[in-house]
Parts: C-alpha cells; structure tokens; sequence
C-alpha cells in the first residue's frame, strides 16, 4: 500500500524535460504568459455569469462574491507561484502533488485537473455557440434549433460549439506558438470589450438599481461566490506550460500574480457597474453585459461587445484546450497513461495523440450538455485542484527545507488557511448533485490507475526509468 503513495523528487522532476521525445519548445515570454493568464480565464464566468447570479442568488452582491472568489484566487495562486518557481515542468498541481503527496494523490489531482480544463472549455464553447448564433439571426441566418441546443433542451448537437472545437483544435495542432499568437490576439478582444462595456456603462449606472445590495442575504452571496469562481477557474493553466516558457522562475510569479489581480479588479469593475444600469431581477439573460447596454439604447455597443465576445471566448478555449493536453502529456511520460499519449511532434512539438483525445472529449461535452451542468462540474474540479496544490506547498515546507525557493509565500499558514478553507467552504456551497457526480468521476479515475496506472507507473520508490 505504501507505494501508492511513492513520490518524484524535484531534481527527478526537472530531469525528465531534457528526454528528447518528450520534449517541448520553449516559446512563450513575459507578456505572451501574461495574456494566457487573461486568456484563460476571461471567459464566460464574465460575459454569462454576472447576470444569473445576480438575478438569482446575490443581487448588486455579486460584487463582492467576485472579491471573495479573487482572494480565495490569489492565495491559492501564491502557492502555485512558489511550486512553479521550484519545479519549473509540466503538469501543474499534477506534479506538485507528485513531489509532496505521492503517486496515488497526483494520480487524483491529474484526473481532476483534466475534468477542470475539459470542461471549461467545453463549457466557453456552449456560451461561443449563443453568441455566434445570436449573431447569425441579426444577419438573418437562422439556424435550425435542433442544432444550436443540447439535448435536455430539445436539440441534438449543438453544431456551433462543435465548430469552436474545431477552430481551436487546428490552432492547438499548430504549435505553442501559434497558440500564443492567437491567443494575444483573441485576448485582446475580449479585453477590448470589456473595457467597451466598463466605458460606456459607467454613465448609465443608476445608483437606486444598488439597493437592497444583499437581497438573498449573506448566504446569497456566498452561494454567488461558489458560482462564479468559475471565471477564476482556468488560471492555473499557466503552469501546465511551464517547459514551454523562456525563463520560468522569474516569468511565471509575475504573469500568475499580475494577471489574478487584474482579473479580480476587471471582474468586481464589471459586476459593479452591470449591476447598476439593470435592475438585477432582469439580469437572468445568457448575454447580460449586451443586454444591458441595449436596455438604455446603446445598440452599437452592444454588437460590438458581442463580435468581440465571440472572437475572445476562443482564446479561453485554446488556453485550457492547452492545458488539458499538458496534463494529459505529464500523466502519460510517467507511465500512469500509455506512454504514445506523451510522444510530441519533433516539427511543431505538439503532443498530437493527446490534443486529439481532449479535442474529441470536448466536442462530446459541449455538443450534448447544457451550460450550466458544465460549469458547476469545472468549479468542483478547479476548487479542489486549488486546495491540494496549497496543502502540497505546507508539506513541501517541511519535508525539504533545504530546497532553493526563488518566491516563498508569505505568511503561509494565513495564505494556506484562506486557499484551502476558501475552496472547502466554495465546494460545500455548490449543488449536492454536483458533488456526488465528482466523487463518481474521481472513483472511475482510481479503477482506471488501480488497473493501469499503478502498474505502469516509471517511478519506482528510489529512482525513475526514463
């Protein structure tokens, strides 16, 4: 039993990216990691969210579910900061918790973290597909229903967020940079929007739509909290292409830090004023920062916010299209996957095998399921990756003092106490069902390393056969 819980040491770690065929370019500097950060997570959690959960469960209180969800962020992404800067490889907490937890906890975290990134581009291409089709009908196409709906709802595949996939999966075969350069680019629209929507906005907030602030009470806004930390979900991404990023000691603590509280200040900005020009009881629409600027007759501004909106939310799929296929890659050149997943192309140094397989998944997800059965399965994965990640960083404190840390977190055990107390209280917040679907997804995960995995595995308790 005891070598389930065997462990990869942080020089074993960092080896291993030297293996030829498993080796990834180095691509991505400074600002390019900067908008991954962005690019990752502005996303639907900011363009769809904001509107339902004020509607329905914190009112003008959103604003400070998005404070809450941004602390909670920035105290688990200084842990994150701190391991990245030790064990500059591919994975994310997959590897962290590998080197502090053992095999069988990295096993867990990895399968978790696939769900994460899976879903939530999954769930960005549902909310791509509204607004592509929402633009189609203002040019007068009109796409039959049965194809833009999921199932539940009467249709039978949603085809726009099945051509999002297939969008991304050709920019992700590309390259990592590629992937880069387009993910400036998508980026920048949505950020653009965003500023748009902040811009124009601002002169119709009408203060009274603020009062009553908290209309569902404290626990409205907690419940609120544990919704849309789902537009924080995705940032960790960053770290899953750490060996595709020119000097990652010092770029990643800047991109990680920098773009959690810039999101943070953008999120509770946009809530704020979006809260204040409608009246949050209309706020349950799927496109809410549009809706509201045609309600006070800005209807440019709203096809513009909208365009953009549709080229930006691909630049969260490819991002954590990106880092699902890392994760995949890391888990299968441990031997915990079959090895061919992890093999990359020598001209593009894509791991091919991989991007297929979370390409196809994703195109299943999104082409049958609603939007919101998807984003309270990616926040229960996000939450609980989260929380690991900082317990890993505890341990690791203790158990190799005399590892070289360029960033140490500080005040740890206040930090640690608000990331993991944080993402327990989040994910007790979220619906009973949601959390009885995760424990069945993470028992199909140990049949699947019980039968596999453990067997398979190339580290061995002292030393790792590459």
């Amino acid at each position: 039993m005891a070598n389930f819980f065997r462990k990869k040491s942080i020089e074993q770690a960092n080896k291993i990216t030297e293996v030829e065929r498993f080796k990834l370019k180095r691509e991505l500097g400074s600002l390019q990691l900067l908008l991954y950060v962005l690019g990752a997570t502005i996303g639907a959690g900011i363009f769809v969210l904001p509107g339902t959960t004020a509607a329905l469960h914190a009112g003008p209180g959103v604003v400070v579910s998005f404070l809450i969800g941004g602390l909670v962020t920035i105290a688990v992404g200084l842990a994150y900061v701190e391991f990245a800067a030790m064990a500059p490889v591919a994975g994310s907490a997959y590897t962290y918790s590998y080197i502090a937890l053992g095999e069988i906890i990295a096993w867990i975290i990895g399968w978790d973290l696939l769900l994460e990134f899976i879903v939530i581009s999954s769930t960005v291409a549902v909310g791509w597909s509204g607004y592509v089709n929402s633009f189609l009908q203002s040019v007068g196409i009109h796409l039959p229903g049965v194809l833009t709906k999921d199932i539940a709802h009467g249709g039978i595949v949603n085809l726009p967020a099945v051509a999002g996939w297939l969008i991304v999966a050709w920019i992700a075969m590309s390259g990592i940079k590629n992937v880069g350069r387009s993910n400036m680019l998508f980026t920048a629209a949505k950020v653009g929007a965003i500023i748009l929507f902040l811009a124009i906005g601002t002169f119709h907030v009408n203060p009274i739509n603020w009062t009553p602030f908290t209309p569902f009470g404290w626990s409205g806004v907690m419940a609120g909290a544990a919704l849309v930390f789902f537009a924080f979900t995705g940032f960790d991404g960053v770290t899953t292409v750490m060996e595709e990023v020119k000097n990652p000691q010092k770029t990643i603590p800047k991109a990680l830090i920098g773009g959690l509280s810039v999101l943070t200040l953008i999120y509770a900005l946009v809530a704020l004023v979006l809260t204040g020009i409608v009246p949050f009881p209309e706020l349950d629409v799927p496109n809410p920062t549009v809706y509201a600027l045609q309600s006070v007759g800005i209807q440019w501004g709203g096809a513009i916010i909208a365009v953009s909106v549709i080229f930006g939310l691909l630049a969260t799929m490819i991002a954590n299209t990106t880092s699902a296929t890392r994760v995949l890659f890391a888990m299968s050149r441990d031997g915990l996957l079959p090895e061919r997943i992890a093999q990359t192309n020598k001209k593009t140094g894509v791991p091919v095998l991989s991007t297929i397989i979370v390409v196809g998944t994703g195109i299943l997800l999104s082409g049958f399921l609603s939007i919101g059965e998807l984003a309270e399965f990616a926040n229960i994965g996000g939450l609980t990756a989260f929380a690991l990640t900082t317990v890993s960083v505890v341990v690791l404190r203790y158990t190799r003092p005399d590892q070289p840390r360029i960033f140490k977190v500080p005040a740890l055990w206040l930090v640690a106490t608000v990331g993991v107390g944080g993402c327990i209280v989040l994910i007790f917040s979220l619906p009973l069902f949601t959390i009885v679907r995760f424990m069945i997804w993470l028992a199909l995960g140990l049949v699947i390393y019980i039968g596999y995995g453990y067997k398979h595995a190339k580290m061995g308790s002292e030393n790792e056969n590459l």
